[in-house]
């Protein structure tokens, strides 16, 4: 009998024959596409067509786009190269929460799939047997889509202030490994997460307790300094869920989960109203129906996995306390005392499972713009019982995700900035952060991107349209009738 593993390829050997299809597919497609638009310097120095800040999923999608319509692009990220994102960072989930089918930022194309890139090691059985992503897993794909696709990213690059300037350029003032470093852009694209316009959302009771007591889910943190201590986590979501089991796992002596609802969700309505209809259809919505869907499904929350979920069950010295909101919290000794209506928790440590916030203005970087950006509630109120914060935070966006005066010419070049993170919910759906559409928002971005390039420098294109001047028929292919 012939033993077929002796002749299975190796993971490594997989993996180039995937990297030569890629290749394969890219050059049939003809992509990049040749370089169109118009090269720029200032002063000597080189103009980018776009910058894109951030280098996580969103960013990636977004790099590759803008490079596949032969559009000059950089992306500048401040994590060590292979680190950026929460994935190898901040986040502590063991998988995914998306079904593994989900093709993520491959853009239509086979090869760059999560499933072509595991099968081509692990093989097709594999793949079968695999229930959801693991998540460090699926921070190595997208090292290797950077790879695979050669996207120029700068790691270790903080942008420490974004200036749109009415000379129609965008100026990037950032601290590198090389020291400080002012970069020049036609376009900025901010593909800076979840909490890419704000940060972590805190109950006021947080600014007043001794910091080493508590931290926010998404803080990065040794959570084996846990061990043997009280714990709280407030919220019943996804990260309350990872940060209660990783606590548990590194040997805190309990966790209570403190979660102000009644009951935990069951549904995510989110799920449900995923379908390409939705994904193409939103930006075409009235104000109303765009609001109305996103308030019902930020009103009915998404259930924490069950997985996620079974991790802290599984602990008998983890305690969920339902209908259990925090009424006060104070210092006592050298922990807290947690005051709810199912009575006070002695804890030694709490983490807040709080979300995150749309809030500009408190971002140095954006201190230039964000006063003269139009949100949501410049715009429009909501009808009674439907009033929602994060929406009305949101920036109102324009067709190519970018952002809109509040008073048309009080921030000249303001639209030169486009928002590809989480706060575009609400303007375009969830197809900036997530990943069951984020080649479909990667797409509309970059197309709307090009488009306005070209606009822009329709002159110069069309003086290149005279000027052109190959010959397909060179008079000699005929003679002329007598």
């Amino acid at each position: 009998m012939t033993d077929l593993s002796a002749s299975a390829p190796t993971p490594a050997a997989g993996l180039a024959a995937l990297e030569a299809r890629v290749r394969q597919d890219l050059s049939w497609l003809e992509l990049p596409a040749k370089a169109w638009t118009v090269s720029r310097t200032q002063d000597g120095r080189e103009v980018l067509d776009v910058a894109v800040i951030g280098g996580g999923m969103a960013g990636l999608a977004a790099s590759a786009t803008l490079t596949h319509l032969g559009i000059r692009v950089r992306a500048f990220d401040r994590s060590p190269a292979g680190f950026e994102g929460p994935w190898a960072t901040t986040a502590r989930m063991e998988t995914l929460r998306s079904p593994k089918q989900l093709t993520g930022p491959a853009l239509g194309l086979p090869a760059l799939t999560f499933r072509a890139w595991f099968e081509a090691q692990f093989g097709a059985a594999a793949w079968e047997a695999l229930d959801k992503i693991p998540r460090l897993q699926w921070m190595d794909y997208l090292r290797w889509y950077r790879q695979v696709l050669a996207l120029d990213i700068r790691n270790e690059h903080c942008v420490e202030q974004i200036v749109p300037r009415a000379d129609g350029l965008v100026a990037l003032s950032m601290k590198t490994p090389d020291g400080p470093q002012t970069v020049l852009a036609r376009r900025v694209v901010l593909a800076t997460g979840r909490d890419g316009l704000g940060g972590a959302y805190l109950p006021a009771v947080a600014s007043k307790l001794p910091r080493h007591l508590w931290a926010h889910s998404s803080d990065e943190m040794d959570y084996t300094a846990l061990r043997g201590k009280r714990v709280g986590v407030v919220g019943a979501g996804a990260s309350a869920m990872d940060s209660a089991a990783t606590a548990l796992e590194a040997g805190a002596a309990s966790v209570e989960m403190l979660i102000r609802r009644a009951d935990i969700p069951r549904v995510n309505k989110g799920k449900g109203a995923g379908n390409p209809g939705l994904v193409h259809g939103h930006p075409m919505l009235s104000d109303e129906w765009k609001w109305r869907i996103r308030h019902y499904i930020n009103a009915q929350q998404v259930p924490p996995p069950r997985g996620s979920t079974l991790r802290v069950s599984r602990h008998a010295n983890a305690r969920f306390h339902l209908g259990c909101p925090i009424e006060a919290i104070e210092p006592h000794g050298d922990g807290l005392r947690v005051h709810t209506p199912k009575g006070v928790f002695e804890l030694d440590f709490l983490i807040f499972s709080t979300g995150f916030r749309i809030a500009l203005d408190t971002r140095p970087e954006f201190a230039a713009f964000a006063p003269q950006i139009r949100y949501w509630r410049d715009r429009y109120t909501p009808r009674p019982g439907q009033e929602d914060q994060e929406l009305a935070d949101s920036p109102d966006l324009g067709p190519a995700f970018e952002f809109i005066e509040k008073t048309p010419g009080a921030c000249p070049g303001l639209s030169r900035i486009h928002c590809f993170c989480y706060p575009a919910a609400l303007s375009h759906g969830t197809v900036s952060g997530d990943i069951p559409a984020i080649s479909d928002g990667a797409r509309r971005l970059g197309q709307g991107i090009a488009g306005l390039l070209y606009q822009e420098d329709v002159e110069i294109h069309y003086a290149n349209l005279e000027a052109y001047a190959e010959p397909e028929v060179f008079g000699d292919e005929w003679t002329p009738a007598p």
